[in-house]
């Protein structure tokens, strides 16, 4: 009985010894859990389901064809032409015998703006009258020896020595008729007894005195400026845009500007653009100031609207294109697909370039291989997908 009962605990201590090496074996290895397959989307892809898509109240449409008239704000100053801008001097100087202007009196082509005195004055008129005399004596002497020559009066010699002298009293009576234009006398009406030490400073076109550098008793050298007029008639805008936007102006643009922060605006049209680009990166626009403008004066400081170029453009609704990233985007319907049951819709962020809004549309520059006419484009809800996209969760599955 003892061998027996001895033999039972035997195989039983053999049997647990077997079952805890199995334990043992097994029990080191775990169960390895059932693997999930996860869907990675690309960067630019956004996803949603179906009922997402109706939340967020997407809709597609096709890129337009559309005619906009864009606008530029610019700076700028105005100008008046040269030929309306007028820096009065005296070539031959002289003090000031009167003066009776004010800066800001109008005065007209021709008025008399100041009276100058100078001995020069007298001696320009007396050579003058002096060498006209002679001249008109020497014309004679120059027709009669002619003819005698041609009845071999006079010899050859004679009549040419008669001839340069008539020449050259003639050249000295035009170049003092030149002095005396110079400084505001008529030939044609001086004579001996008009011989006068003063002389008038008119002006030469009609407008304005800007500045007024004279008084009585003055004396004023030849380079001195008594008098700068100016004409407001014609003035033109000098404006100021960056070498980004030259391309988006042309010769018969119309300009819309204003003044001192006024609300009255005023209409220009562009006559020339720049020809070069400025250091700081700018580049020159001038346009033209038709008719008279109140309280338009040069050298304002202006804002002006320039209105692009209108031409046919590809073009989505303003609402289409989104910001992120100081760059825009525009997202592109990309296909419907099924998964577990569900709906889902895929739509692609695409990188573009704005160009000019008009009217709630807004020029778009694509990509080379962008399909204009298939794309399908996501008009409304452009921003419900960027929040998708940037919160990469909460709308998305």
């Amino acid at each position: 009985m003892k061998i027996k009962s001895f033999y039972k605990l035997v195989s039983s201590t053999i049997l647990v010894i077997v079952l805890a090496s199995l334990v043992a074996c097994n029990g080191g290895k775990k169960t390895s859990p059932e693997v999930t397959e996860v869907e990675v989307l690309p960067e630019d892809i956004v996803e949603l389901r179906a009922d997402q898509v109706k939340l967020a109240n997407i809709e597609t449409g096709t890129l337009e064809l559309r005619s906009l008239s864009g606008i530029l704000k610019v700076n700028g100053s105005v100008g008046v032409s040269p030929e309306n801008l007028a820096t009065v001097c005296m070539p031959f100087g002289g003090f000031v015998k009167s003066a009776f202007l004010m800066p800001g009196n109008a005065v007209t082509k021709g008025q008399t703006l100041a009276i100058l005195e100078n001995q020069e004055f007298v001696d320009i008129q007396q050579n003058y009258l002096e060498a006209k005399s002679k001249l008109e004596f020497a014309e004679a002497e120059y027709k009669r020896h002619t003819e005698l020559y041609k009845e071999d009066v006079y010899s050859q010699k004679n009549v040419e020595q008669v001839t340069a002298e008539y020449k050259s009293l003639k050249a000295q009576v035009r170049a003092f008729e030149q002095k005396l234009a110079m400084i505001g006398i008529s030939p044609a009406n001086l004579h001996e007894d008009d011989i006068s030490r003063s002389v008038a400073v008119v002006s030469p076109i009609t407008g304005y005195l800007r500045a007024v550098n004279i008084n009585v008793g003055k004396y004023v050298a030849p380079t001195d400026v008594l008098f700068e007029i100016v004409n407001s008639d014609k003035l033109y805008l000098e404006l100021t845009l960056f070498e980004k936007d030259a391309d988006k102006v042309a010769v018969g643009q119309n300009i819309r500007f204003f003044i001192n922060n006024e609300k009255e605006q005023h209409k220009a049209v562009i006559y020339q653009t720049g020809r070069t680009v400025n250091a700081d990166r700018t580049y020159k626009v001038y346009a033209s100031v038709p008719g008279i403008c109140k309280n338009v004066l040069p050298g304002m400081y202006v804002n002006a609207i320039i209105e692009a170029s209108t031409n046919q453009v590809t073009a989505l609704p303003a609402e289409a294109i989104v910001s992120f990233d100081d760059k825009d985007y525009i997202f592109v319907f990309v296909k419907n697909k099924e998964e577990k049951g569900k709906q889902f819709t895929e739509y692609q962020m695409v990188e573009i370039i704005k160009g000019v809004t008009d009217g709630g549309y807004t020029e778009v520059v694509l990509p080379p291989v962008f399909d204009v006419k298939t794309t399908r484009v996501v008009i409304k809800g452009a921003y419900n997908l960027l929040s998708a996209k940037k919160n990469a969760g909460e709308m998305s599955c």
